[in-house]
């Protein structure tokens, strides 16, 4: 089957990611293999809808195969990671305006990149293991793959927390929060395929769906508008030293451990595409920061100490989170000549 396995089933084009050994990471070819999918299908009379999901249980997909671009990058070349970026973008924007309905099955972990494969569909399912997370500033990067606009859409000021502190939601989270749209529990999804492939109907998924629980992230809403409200990381940081909470403090933790950089264009980048609003401009919006990400900021240094080294001590760029702002601004500047371009592709 190789990475991944693409074909039709009855009225159904089927999408399933094939490396269980990596949670199911998305590598270049792969993120090839489904653009190509996509556009083959969107004029094809014999798919009625797409169905997307992930071998293994432990991950829909946990984000990108990021090890080739990081030894590009260390080796001084940024070509690659940038292609990486543009054709990945591509393939998101696609798949959120395809014609035809997508039903994603998310399960386990489903973050990064696997996101911008999953959260975008039309009908989003998830059940009792899916922990969905943007967790970019972690690694030096920002939420992309139109994950900025998913985030931009969240209740108040949710986008704000889950973008710079990496928080996982559960299934009832998600849905809370607009990454989801359906809890059905994983037993149930083999039959519900099954109906789907037969009928290429969507309203199987309603019939199947049931109530997803209680949500943290509503409970905890009004706190985070509050704490999540303010123009710099250095202010919610204060903030969240006044507020003697159990949420204040992880919080606290949470935003130790990312990027400074990274943080500040996260809240700026949140806040940008929730005046814009649509799925072009928070992927040019996002591909500003991606494309200097290597050369600039803290993608290699974030990888080398998470990934590479797994000493998880990452030497960031700043540690003052007022430069760091300052220079946020810079990295999400127009890029030109280079600017990512959607029109005729996606």
């Amino acid at each position: 089957m190789g990475d991944i396995d693409i074909h039709i089933a009855g009225r159904v084009g089927r999408i399933t990611l094939n490396r269980p050994q990596a949670l199911n990471a998305l590598t270049y070819d792969m993120v090839q293999a489904v653009d190509e999918a996509l556009i083959a299908w969107a004029g094809d009379d014999r798919v009625a809808m797409v169905v997307i999901d992930g071998a293994g249980d432990k991950a829909f997909c946990a984000g990108g195969d990021i090890a080739e671009m990081y030894a590009s990058g260390r080796a001084g070349d940024y070509a690659y990671g940038r292609r990486f970026w543009r054709d990945e973008y591509a393939m998101n924007a696609r798949l959120a305006r395809f014609p035809k309905p997508v039903v994603s099955f998310l399960h386990g972990f489903t973050m990064g990149g696997g996101v911008g494969l999953g959260c975008h569909a039309s009908h989003r399912i998830v059940c009792e293991t899916s922990r969905i997370a943007m967790p970019e500033c972690g690694i030096g990067l920002v939420p992309d793959v139109g994950g900025s606009l998913l985030l931009a859409r969240a209740p108040g000021r949710l986008g704000e927390y889950l973008g710079t502190t990496a928080t996982r939601m559960t299934a009832a989270d998600a849905i809370y929060a607009g990454f989801s749209d359906y809890f059905i529990p994983a037993d149930d999804w083999p039959d519900l395929i099954a109906q789907l492939e037969a009928a290429g109907d969507p309203m199987a998924i309603e019939k199947a769906a049931r109530a997803p629980g209680d949500s943290t992230l509503a409970t905890d809403a009004a706190q985070i508008n509050q704490l999540f409200a303010a123009e710099r990381v250095q202010d919610i940081l204060n903030a969240l030293a006044a507020t003697q909470t159990d949420l204040a403090h992880k919080c606290t933790e949470a935003l130790a451990r990312v990027s400074p950089l990274s943080a500040a264009a996260a809240l700026m980048l949140v806040r940008r595409v929730r005046g814009l609003d649509t799925i072009g401009h928070a992927l040019e919006m996002e591909y500003r920061f991606t494309h200097r990400a290597m050369e600039h900021g803290d993608f290699l240094e974030g990888i080398r100490a998470a990934i590479i080294d797994r000493d998880r001590l990452p030497q960031w760029r700043f540690t003052d989170h007022i430069a760091a702002h300052e220079a946020a601004r810079a990295m999400l500047r127009p890029l030109g000549d280079a600017s990512l371009k959607l029109e005729g592709r996606a």
